[in-house]
């Protein structure tokens, strides 16, 4: 594999973590680094992810990074939402650079009309550019979607889909654990989804689109039902946050794809500080019936690092436009070295 120049956006937990495994790649060259914390701007990356200096300035201004360094894709870690994100992705393809996003919402943005106009924006530009955009993750991107596709390979006859992820928080980065609501009153925690200060799970939409369009699947309604509190039946924590007895330990949330009056996709995702058991879990009724169990689950960010920078190569090689995971070879590990 020939040296793949990288461009960094968004230097966060997960940009930093990004930053670290590349760095074990050694067909990767990480050539930019951008963010917009003033407290991030003008140092060496090494330094913020506690390596030696490695000679790359973290800089607040995208244009001439992308003029300067000229990588061959942006590995881009900011935020949940293509609204926002949008004019970041287009600043980055109309530089004629490839994108691998974790933005939750355009690893399938045709959920909603919003999401499905800018998406169109962004597939014309990029095949203008020839360039590739992906949107992906462990979840959406693997675990609750492209998996679950993969899996439904052997079967003569699809009935119906129910996937479960549970999680353990206090393994998960602080921010995470802030954002489930984790030590909060049952009042505050409905008070801040209410005000959106914290959100449920970003990605069951779009994860449910992807998984009926590669069944051939025209859906009724995807429906998503509203943030559940997990309050804590005895005190638990974590490093960073303690949760008493009748505190939010974290949030549960279903969302279901309905076709003819009947859920053919359920997906459950849980997310807690102190779940006695972690698991991803697939089934998929038919001919024949699927039961795939990983025990404990897949961890979330090491996940997401992992299939971000394993997409690398794929969406290089990719014909120009935005994709998804299904329209992508199977996902595979990348090697160490070339």
């Amino acid at each position: 594999m020939k040296e793949v120049k990288v461009v960094l956006y968004g230097i966060g937990a997960i940009g930093r973590r990004m930053a670290s495994a590349l760095l074990e790649k050694k067909w990767a060259k990480i050539v930019g680094a951008v963010d917009i914390d003033p407290n991030k701007v003008g140092r060496d990356l090494g330094d913020l992810i506690g390596k030696k200096p490695l000679g790359v300035i973290i800089s607040d201004d995208p244009d001439a990074v992308l003029s300067e360094a000229k990588p061959h894709i942006v590995v881009h870690t900011t935020t949940s939402y293509l609204r926002d994100t949008y004019p970041q992705f287009v600043k980055i393809l109309g530089h004629g650079v490839n994108v691998v996003s974790t933005c939750e919402e355009l690893s399938y943005p045709y959920v909603t009309e919003e999401q499905r106009e800018l998406a169109e924006k962004l597939d014309k530009l990029a095949r203008e550019k020839g360039v590739t955009i992906l949107g992906t993750g462990i979840n959406p991107g693997f675990l609750m979607d492209t998996l679950v596709i993969t899996l439904t390979g052997p079967c003569i006859r699809v009935d119906r889909i129910e996937v479960v992820r549970q999680m353990n928080a206090a393994t998960r980065r602080v921010p995470f654990q802030r954002k489930i609501g984790a030590g909060l009153t049952v009042e505050e925690f409905k008070r801040k989804i209410s005000s959106h200060e914290i959100t449920g799970h970003v990605g069951l939409e779009q994860s449910i689109g992807m998984i009926a369009d590669a069944l051939g699947w025209r859906l009724d309604e995807v429906r998503v039902e509203p943030v559940e509190p997990v309050i804590a039946e005895r005190p638990v924590e974590s490093e960073a946050v303690k949760v008493p007895a009748g505190y939010c330990a974290g949030l549960r949330q279903r969302a279901m794809g309905v076709r003819g009056g009947e859920a053919v996709i359920t997906l459950d995702f849980r997310a807690y500080i102190g779940a006695e058991e972690e698991y991803d879990a697939i089934t998929i009724e038919g001919v024949p019936t699927i039961r795939e169990r990983i025990s404990p689950c897949v961890h979330g960010d090491y996940g997401t690092v992992g299939i971000t920078i394993n997409s690398i190569p794929k969406v290089i090689k990719a014909e120009p436009g935005l994709k998804t995971m299904k329209d992508l070879p199977i996902p595979s590990a990348t090697p160490s070295r070339a």
